[in-house]
C-alpha cells in the first residue's frame, strides 16, 4: 500500500472561501494512488475545510447563515478568557470540520458534479492557514 503527504499554504483574507480542487487532484496525480482515500486536514480551530458548491450567491449565503449561528455582534465568553474577538470563529468552525475523506477512484477523487472542496477561513483577521493532504491505497 502506498501513502503520499502533502502540505498546502494559503493566504485568506478574514471569512474567505477558497476553492482548493486544484491542490488537492495535484497532490493526487504527484501520489500515484489509483484507488484509496485521500484526507484533507485544516490547521487552526478557525479554519474549516467542506464540500460545497462554489458558487458566488451560495457562498454568500453560506457565510450569512453561519452570521445566523454564531453572530459577530455578540459578546462571547471566548473573549474575556483570551481578551480577543474571535469568540464567534471558534463556535462556527465548531459547526462545520477541520477535515474531510474521500475516495480515490481511478486516480481521480470522487465528488459529485457541483461537488467542491473548499476552505474556510473563520477568523476575525487575515491569515495564513495550512491544510495537510494525504493519499493513501493502490
Amino acid at each position: 500500500m502506498a501513502s503520499y503527504q502533502e502540505r498546502f499554504s494559503f493566504k485568506l483574507s478574514e471569512g474567505e472561501v477558497k476553492n482548493i480542487d486544484v491542490e488537492i487532484n495535484k497532490a493526487i496525480e504527484k501520489s500515484a494512488v489509483r484507488n484509496g482515500i485521500c484526507s484533507i486536514f485544516a490547521i487552526g480551530s478557525t479554519a474549516a475545510i467542506i464540500t460545497t458548491e462554489y458558487e458566488e450567491g451560495h457562498i454568500k449565503d453560506l457565510l450569512s447563515s453561519l452570521e445566523l449561528i454564531a453572530p459577530s455582534n455578540k459578546d462571547y465568553e471566548h473573549h474575556k478568557a483570551w481578551h480577543d474577538d474571535n469568540g464567534r470563529s471558534h463556535v462556527r468552525a465548531a459547526f462545520l470540520q477541520q477535515d474531510l475523506t474521500m475516495p480515490v477512484s481511478n486516480g481521480k477523487l470522487v465528488k459529485g458534479t457541483w461537488q467542491n472542496i473548499c476552505l474556510i477561513n473563520l477568523d476575525t483577521r487575515d491569515r495564513e492557514r495550512e491544510i495537510i493532504v494525504t493519499i493513501v491505497g493502490e
